[in-house]
Parts: structure tokens; sequence; C-alpha cells
């Protein structure tokens, strides 16, 4: 078969918009430096295959030329600046050219200058200056262009902190400061720098995944993914907002991308609402909300799991599998408030969508969807690398695709690559120049200073550290990315949440009387005339005094006698898993809500209030995270999992109910200030009686209404 052939036989299965084919910035494919970049991520990607597969380069190596490809793809996709006469145009080509060329260089340099850098005991060369300083400064621009100026100046503000305004900043902050050759080096060859433990996440598990996700939306994934939610819901009350939030769900597992999920089912889920009735910023609103989940939902998760694997030393595989009730509760917790929406609005169900059933909708594309998502979870559940796990997927993918109606030719193979590569960009220059900050936050100690901070400032207190938390990232959240706010506040925070939680599980276990004699013995150094009460029962009161006397030095002693190690993993998996949902917000934030704008861009409504109505919908970001600290939700039994997943549940829609106005009717002030208090008495960490009894008196309530929705009916006008 001939390259057009074959052409022509892929073009029945056209890929999704995908988020950085929706960003108006870069430039078209059909100008040659979009041609250069489509050949170039071909190449790129099969170079990212070979080695996470066969090479044996060094680590630093690799990240350096991870970070040099995507840096000439972001010069040529990603231009200087816009302009509009065609010298102003020539000009900004040249520019990017050169830097796109000055990216390049950094492996030769790397290859040609490494050994003798070593070798003259890391002693700073003319062209050690030179090129450190190119990567910095490669590292700000391409930032620059592909999220805005917020990370550029992160990145100024952390270099110069360490090398010179930190010796004048007063009090717990205060740094004497490094040597500019010094922080270079830091920069470019250590772990905590660019091409260290985050850049070489990003070239291994992130690009992976990000490929197998573009392979599948090639394949027709996309498409078939949209028909599917539209036969699942379309009976359903609210249908067409149904139809994004299981379209969203299912496209986050493959994409991981808030933006990606808005602009590939936004396109065909915000049209079908607004057919049926629900208002322009409602529907905009629902999809943004919806595809905030992409990365939440196992089993890809965006870069950030990957980034968390790495921080918490917890696998891959155990972050996905305890993050799928989560991330379920979420998409509940959407589906709720466009039921709500469409039972006050009195919205029918659909009416035009293809009479097909279930089955013949998996039958005609679902293996091309189902067959690879089972190949990449049986692998890592046999134990297989994560980075082996999606390889094999791909080439499941293209198998499966041949048992549809939309077979992958070659043409289509070389496109997914392109897709791949392309898709990568922000991401990768990102996770690479965010070291900067990370190695800043490293050597001053910085994140030490801010733990013990929001220790003072929480007065122990988990719910108060929580608040906190949230409060930053809100504010992180209107200027950064998802994956950087993550990063950025899991390296301040992450320590002093985990041990806050991990704190209150001792309290729990000391107020029990559950604690080895050791443990009691240690105890009672601190509070001798408590004695005798120490291994018996108590309040947690008397435990937190008990523990807050005890010797400071021998705390950890305590901890590992007392908790075990599942317990203190969970602590830490718990404050991580924290801190990642609650900065999933900056997606639908005001006043910078790229998804929420996104998806205002398709339904024609105003950017700001479709902002805000998603960050109303999508408080299921604020209510689960407290489920990781305070129910067994991350290392309980099954049972006791489903349970909690049942109670919250209920009370993420009494949530919605206050916040609406309306169930299944509506109601009044009274009744919403009644959900709003089951809602809390739900989540709160209490005896199982206690949320039993409050289950049954939110499902009476419920059934109350629904028989008064139901006279309502019988007696409307005709």
């Amino acid at each position: 078969m001939s390259v057009d052939q074959s052409r022509a036989a892929d073009t029945a299965a056209p890929a999704a918009p995908s988020e950085d084919e929706s960003d108006r910035n870069m430039r078209a494919r059909d100008s040659w430096p979009g041609r250069v970049a489509f050949w170039f991520g071909v190449a790129l990607a099969l170079l990212h295959i070979w080695m996470n597969t066969l090479s044996i380069w060094p680590e630093l190596r690799m990240a350096v030329i991870h970070f040099a490809g995507f840096g000439f793809l972001c010069a040529l996709l990603y231009p200087a600046w816009h302009a509009r006469s065609p010298a102003g145009q020539r000009l900004a080509l040249g520019v990017d050219l050169l830097l796109a060329l000055a990216a390049l260089s950094l492996v030769a340099y790397l290859m040609l200058a490494e050994d003798a850098f070593y070798a003259r005991s890391m002693r700073f060369a003319w062209h050690d200056w030179v090129f450190t300083i190119v990567a910095l400064l490669l590292g700000i621009e391409f930032t620059r262009r592909t999220t805005g100026w917020i990370i550029p100046i992160m990145i100024i503000l952390a270099f110069t902190y360490i090398t010179f305004w930190g010796r004048y900043v007063g009090g717990m902050l205060t740094f004497s400061g490094l040597r500019t050759d010094t922080m270079l080096f830091r920069v470019f060859y250590t772990d905590d720098g660019m091409f260290g433990t985050v850049a070489r996440i990003s070239y291994s598990f992130v690009f992976m995944f990000i490929l197998f996700g573009a392979f599948l939306m090639r394949s027709g994934a996309g498409a078939f993914i949209i028909e599917f939610a539209q036969v699942l819901a379309r009976r359903m009350v609210g249908g067409p907002g149904l139809v994004a939030v299981i379209g969203s769900g299912l496209m986050g597992t493959i994409s991981g991308s808030a933006v990606a999920n808005t602009v590939s089912t936004g396109s065909v889920t915000i049209p079908l609402m607004k057919r049926a009735g629900m208002p322009a910023k409602t529907a905009a609103a629902t999809e943004a909300a919806a595809s905030t989940g992409g990365q939440i939902m196992p089993p890809i998760m965006g870069a950030g799991a990957f980034i968390m694997a790495s921080f918490t030393q917890v696998s891959y595989l155990t972050i996905a599998a305890v993050s799928i009730l989560p991330a379920i509760l979420y998409f509940i917790s959407i589906a709720f408030y466009v039921r709500i929406t469409a039972k006050r609005l009195n919205l029918a169900p659909m009416t035009d969508v293809e009479d097909k059933t279930l089955w013949q909708v998996v039958r005609d594309n679902g293996l091309a969807f189902f067959l690879p998502i089972g190949v990449l979870v049986a692998l890592m559940v046999w134990g297989y690398t994560p980075t082996y796990a999606a390889g094999v997927a791909i080439i499941a993918v293209v198998a499966a695709s041949w048992l549809t109606r939309n077979p992958m030719g070659p043409w289509a193979v070389l496109e997914a690559l392109a897709l791949g590569s392309r898709n990568m960009v922000m991401t990768a220059v990102l996770l690479v120049a965010i070291g900067v900050v990370i190695t800043a936050v490293t050597l001053s100690g910085i994140g030490n200073t801010f733990s013990l901070m929001i220790g003072a400032w929480s007065g122990g207190s988990v719910l108060i550290a929580i608040v906190l938390i949230a409060l930053a990232s809100l504010v992180l959240g209107m200027g950064l990315p998802v994956t950087a706010a993550y990063i950025v506040i899991a390296t301040l925070s992450a320590p002093a949440l985990a041990d806050l939680i991990t704190r209150t599980e001792l309290i729990n276990a000391i107020a029990a009387g559950t604690i080895p004699q050791s443990t009691g013995a240690i105890l009672m150094l601190g509070s001798p005339d408590l004695a005798a009460q120490i291994g018996q029962p108590m309040s947690p009161e008397l435990a937190a005094q008990v523990l807050a006397a005890a010797p400071l030095e021998m705390y950890r002693m305590v901890v590992d006698q007392t908790l075990s190690p599942e317990v203190i993993t969970a602590a830490i998996l718990a404050a991580h898993l924290i801190i990642f949902w609650l900065s999933q917000d900056s997606s639908i934030t005001p006043p910078v809500c790229l998804t929420a704008f996104a998806a205002a861009a398709i339904a024609g409504s105003k950017p700001m209030a479709t902002g805000f109505t998603a960050w109303k919908m999508a408080k299921g970001l604020y209510v689960v995270p407290l489920l990781f600290a305070y129910t067994p939700i991350l290392h309980g039994t099954l049972w006791e999992k489903l349970e909690v997943t049942l109670f919250t549940a209920a009370a993420l829609y009494a949530l919605a109910a206050a916040i609406e106005g309306h169930m299944e009717a509506g109601i009044g002030w009274i009744m919403r200030a009644v959900m709003l208090a089951l809602c809390v008495v739900l989540i709160y960490p209490e005896q199982a009686v206690v949320h039993w009894a409050t289950l049954a008196l939110f499902v009476g309530l419920l059934a109350w209404n629904v028989l008064q929705d139901r006279r309502q009916r019988r007696t409307a006008p005709a």
C-alpha cells in the first residue's frame, strides 16, 4: 500500500483534538515549521521508545536529550511572539530557529564536555558557564511560551534567592547564599535540578503514557467513548450532561489532561446539552468540571501521579488502585449537579440519539479502547514496569484497531507518534524547568521552614492544615498548571501534613490503649504522673497531652513502635493525594481557569461566569480529600472503603442540594440547611452508628422529596 493510500485509509478515524492542538498560539501544521515539527516529533517519539526499552545511556544524558528534543519542538511550534507583518514573522522565526539549535547544542555539550568537567573536579570552564546558563534561560523561555509568565518568574526568583537576595531576607526565610557557578552546577548536574528526578519521570513514565493516549485517540477511541456514553445516558434525566460526565471520565483514563478532555468531548457534549435546553454557561461548566477529573482518574492520572510515586516511594499501581473509588466519587458528584439542574429546569431525556444497543457500540469500536486498557492494567498488576506496560499497550492499540472498522495503517502510526510528541511539549519543558525551583527549595531548607510554619499555624489540627493548603493551592492555581502547582505545594507542605496525619493516628492509638509496652515506657518519661493510665483507654485530649510531653528526640521511635508500616505509608500517601486533589482546582479556578475557558469558547458563554459555575460544581475536589485524612478509604478493608464511599456519595448529593436549592423537587431554606448539616455529619469522623442513622434520615428526606415531585407533576397543567 502506498503512503497516499495509507493516508486515505486512515482518515476514517480522525484523532480528537488534543490539548496542544487546541492551542491557538501554536503554529499551524501545514506551515513548514509545522511539517518539520511533525517529522521531528516522529523521530523523537521513536527515540524515547528506544531510550525506555533498550537504551543503557546514563540518565543525565537521556534527560538532556529529552529537554533538547522537546525544546526544539517548542521553539518551532510556539513562536517567540505573534507578529502581523511579514518582516516581524520572519524575525520571530529566526529567533525560534536560533533557540531550537541552542536546545540541541546542550546534547553536544554534555557528550563532549561532561567527562572533562568531572576530570577537573567539577571546576567551571568558560563553556560550562555558557551552556549551563543557556539551559537555564531556555527553561525560562520555553515555559513562558507554553504556560505564561508565572513559572518563569518563579524560576528567576528561586535562582536569585539562592545566589543573591536570600541573604537580605530576615527571619526564618533568610539564606546566606551560594556562588552562581555552584547553583548552576546543582541545576544542571544533580538529581534535584533540571535534569534530575522529575526530568527522568518526564522522559519515561509521563511520555510513554501520553504516547499511549495519543495512539488511543488516533485509533478512534475518542469517538467510541462519546457514543458509548450517549447510549448509557440517553434515557436518563439530564442525559446530555451525563454524557459529558461519563465521556470525560472514560477520556480521562487515556488523556490525563483536563483541557484535552474538554476539547475532545466538549465539542460533542456541549452542543448536545444546549440543544436539550441547558444554559450555555451551565453546559460549559459541566464539561469543564467533568473534564477536570481527567488527572484523578486511573489508570493514567496525568503526570502528577508519576511524580507522586517518586516523592512517596509508593508504587504507581498502588496510587492508581487506591484512587479508583475517590475518582468515582468525584464524577458522581458532578452527575448529581447535572441531574439536579435537569430536574430544576425540567429537561427531558435525549431523543435524537441513534438507537443502538450497548453491545453494538462495544462490538463496533470497543475493542480498540478496552483491550489496550486491559493490557496496560494487567501488565502492571503482574509486576511489569509502567513504561514496559505502556509500550506493550501501544502495540495492543495498533493490533486492536485491526479488529474494528478503523484499522491503523502506517500513516496513522506516524500521526500517533507525532501527536504524542506534540502533546508532550508543554509537559516536558515544564517538568524540566521546574527543577530549578526544586533545587532552590532543597538547598535553602525552605521546605522544612514552610512545614514548621504550617505545623505552627494549624495548631496540630489536620483540618486547619488542609484548609491552609487549600488556600495556597487556590492562590497558586490561579497562575500555575496542575502539575506545577502540585510539585510546588507538595515540596513545601507534604512533610508537615503527613506528620500531622501520623500524629493523629498515634493519638488515636494512645487513646485506645493499643500501644506496646516499650512505647508506654517512653511516654511515661514525659508524663510520670499519668503512668497508671498510659496503656489504658483515655480521652483523645489527654492522649494528645501525653504525646506532647514525651521526649521530642524519641518521637520517631514512638511512631515506628506504635504504628504499622502500612499506616505510616498511608499517612504519607494521604498527604500527597490531598495536595494532588486540591491542586486540580487550578483548572477551574477563576481568574485563570484554562479548562473552563476552553469550554466557554465551545459553548459561546462568558468565560468568567463559566469558571465560577464550574468551580461550584467541582466541590468534590474539596470534600473527597478530607476522606484521605479522616477515613480508611486508602488503607481499610474493602467493606470499610465501600462504606465510606456510600456515606460520601450521600453527603455529596446533600451538598449539591443545599447549594442548588433543589433535589428531585425544589426545597426551601430550612431543608437546604438540613441538607448541609447532613453533609457535614456524613463526612465527619464519627461512629458508624451515627453515619448509618444520618444516612437513613437522608434517604427518608430524599424519598419524601421524590413523592413531592411526583405529586407536583400529577397536578401540573398539561
